[in-house]
């Protein structure tokens, strides 16, 4: 599954890192990442091409506790789970959607 998308890109540009810092959890959500096997969350609200033409992100990730942190692109891209499984990308996700509400329903 790609992760990134033309769509997710364009959304992206319109929230680049910092532009959602006063919302706190009234955050949009621009693209939920997770993995389908056991923890891991991501709900990515900005973010920022890097050199090399990967992403730099930002969102409220859930490992073992929800907080809000940095990740890159490539490194969710390069997780290598069980069964063969990668990280996925909710794609069922509707726009608009607050950080508060996605995190409640996780």
């Amino acid at each position: 599954m790609k992760l990134m998308t033309k769509e997710i890109e364009k959304r992206l540009e319109k929230f680049p890192i910092g532009s959602q810092d006063e919302k706190g959890m009234d955050a949009e959500v621009v693209v939920k990442y997770f993995n389908p096997y056991g923890a891991g969350t991501w709900l990515i609200t900005e973010g920022v091409k890097i050199e090399g033409g990967d992403w730099e992100l930002f969102g409220y990730c859930h490992i073992s506790e929800w907080e809000w942190g940095y990740v890159i692109l490539s490194e969710l891209e390069s997780l290598s789970l069980p069964f063969g499984l990668g990280i996925e990308r909710d794609m069922y996700l509707g726009n608009g959607r607050k950080v508060s509400e996605v995190a409640k329903n996780d």
